[in-house]
């Protein structure tokens, strides 16, 4: 293509603009079939506890196998996402990568503590996941902190940085209440001091889930999602439980009341995280593997009838 100047054609030539604006090129969207896409599959939601080098609880772990777990879910392509972005549907990561959530309840000083000089330290799990993220920027650093009242023994700076770094924080019940002992005020309060302590500590942060305490429900199930106590009203988009399996896709059959998660911890347990990892990478066509578009929904058409009805419009099988 020849460009003629203003001199050129005989009138007055206009400065030559130092830089000429590029026009951006879309990127083309991966085919769905060359990825084998399938935003219809299942989803790990680890749940974690103390990361410690001397775990206790079944819960519990070392350092040492929280790097090791979070090196292999890297290494089979899995992408953190928060459990609000998975009830929501927000799956937004690459053509051909799985998503994990990663869970830490009870906001312990083994998940989040600071050094002197005010630095995330480097031992608990938040500073090695943000080590691990460093190292591996194709691995955002973040996860879903299910914390009770005076979270991280009571440090005024932990949820706002869990905050400003893109972490959810979640409810947890004010003292880790059984909830099934509780009457109905009971239940409501736990949960309202709850939400009421994270919006002080961290102001405009919005709570949209919540982990119940001992995976027990109140005896009014319905209270664990929604309710009222002291002039404040309160409504979670899921209710995780305790294990033990993997949960549906969020464009699929989930019950956002119940959400399952996969326990991670000291001894591998049955149907822990080490035997579903290993189940899904034997049945890849079992897990959610991403088109890479966000606003698509693709999957095999074979799998049409998982489908929730109010994703229709956005299916795309193949």
């Amino acid at each position: 293509m020849i460009f003629a100047t203003a001199a050129a054609c005989g009138g007055a030539a206009d400065p030559v603009p130092a830089a000429i604006e590029k026009i951006p090129v879309a990127t083309p969207t991966p085919d769905p079939i060359a990825v084998a896409a399938n935003e219809l599959g299942l989803v790990p939601i680890l749940m974690y506890h103390q990361v410690t080098p001397t775990p206790v609880g079944e819960y519990d772990q070392t350092p040492e196998k929280f790097r090791a777990e979070l090196e292999r879910l890297h290494r089979e392509n899995y992408r953190p996402v928060t459990v609000a972005d998975y009830i929501s549907g927000h799956m937004d990561i690459p053509a051909g990568t799985h998503p994990v959530v990663l869970t830490f309840d009870d906001s312990t000083t083994t998940q989040l503590r600071f050094t002197e000089d005010a630095k995330v330290a480097p031992d608990t799990a938040i500073g090695i996941l943000e080590e691990f993220g460093a190292r591996n920027p194709d691995f955002r650093p973040t996860a879903t902190c299910y914390v009770n009242n005076e979270p991280f023994a009571g440090d005024a700076r932990a949820l706002p940085w869990l905050a400003a770094h893109g972490y959810e924080i979640g409810a947890h019940t004010a003292n880790h209440a059984d909830l099934g002992r509780l009457d109905r005020a009971g239940v409501q309060r736990e949960l309202v001091e709850n939400l009421r302590a994270i919006s002080a500590a961290a102001p405009g942060n919005r709570v949209r889930t919540m982990a119940l305490p001992l995976g027990i429900f109140p005896t009014d199930r319905a209270l664990a999602t929604a309710g009222s106590w002291g002039g404040t009203d309160y409504t979670f988009e899921a209710v995780l439980l305790v294990g033990a399996e993997p949960a549906p896709s969020p464009f699929g059959q989930v019950d956002p009341t119940g959400v399952p998660r996969i326990r991670s911890g000291k001894s591998e347990v049955d149907f822990a995280s080490a035997y579903w990892l290993d189940r899904l990478d034997r049945h890849p066509d079992q897990r959610y593997t991403s088109d890479g578009n966000p606003d698509k929904i693709s999957a095999p058409g074979l799998l049409a009838d998982e489908l929730n009805p109010r994703w229709r419009s956005q299916f795309n099988p193949y």
